[in-house]
């Protein structure tokens, strides 16, 4: 879809939101890859121009972060984290498995445009290895016959819940919630599980507390 006045008021709107504009580059790339499905040369060069900054600059931090997308991203994005911890509970056998089912590799795109693959250093979810992301929603402790079952069902066009999060729909709409504008599935989804919680319940049972701020008390 191409960059439209629609996306220009809106790439405004994020920039009106901070007390310095050119604190909504992130959001604002985020804005872009929602239209476009990758930080396109018309993206960059819309991102500049409301924020007064230089290509170059903007294209510094869209090469920066890898969340940012040089080259189209298929209708889905699918990422196994294969850091370490993921890694020793199955995440390397479970991107051999989605690479081969999908038939591409690190960073390539099927070519009838559906999904694109991300081996992904980290996901922050060490608790729920091994971990896969579609479109950035959560998929815990995932096998491999779930993970290619979930790619079935995408290919069908059948509903896809992850294990947290709200309801799959496809790249670029989740690249719009973000960006910073309301999805209303903000209470769709599973809330904090016994594994994130584990530290605060276990603090809890021993009397433990955070230190008071500086020269409040309790």
């Amino acid at each position: 879809m191409p960059l439209t006045e629609q996306t220009m008021a809106d790439a405004q709107e994020l920039a009106g939101r901070y007390p310095q504009a050119r604190s909504a580059l992130l959001p604002m790339l985020h804005l872009v890859q929602s239209e476009e499905g990758y930080v396109s040369p018309a993206g960059i060069a819309l991102c500049a121009d409301v924020l007064g900054l230089t290509p170059a600059e903007v294209s510094a931090v869209a090469t920066f972060y890898t969340m940012y997308k040089r080259r189209p991203v298929g209708k889905h994005h699918i990422g196994v984290c294969v850091n370490t911890m993921c890694a020793v509970l199955g995440g390397d056998a479970l991107w051999a498995a989605v690479s081969d089912r999908l038939g591409i590799g690190h960073e390539e795109s099927s070519p009838d445009g559906r999904f694109s693959a991300e081996r992904i250093e980290c996901q922050a979810a060490c608790t729920h290895g091994p971990v896969m992301t579609v479109d950035w929603e959560f998929f815990d402790q995932i096998s491999v016959a779930d993970a290619l079952d979930v790619i079935d069902r995408l290919e069908a066009g059948e509903p896809v819940i992850p294990t947290r999060g709200a309801p799959i729909r496809d790249f670029q709409a989740t690249e719009r919630t973000l960006a910073g504008f309301d999805d209303g599935l903000a209470d769709q989804g599973h809330a904090a599980d016994s594994f994130m919680l584990a530290g605060l319940n276990r603090a809890r049972e021993l009397g433990q507390h955070a230190p008071a701020p500086h020269g409040k008390g309790r």
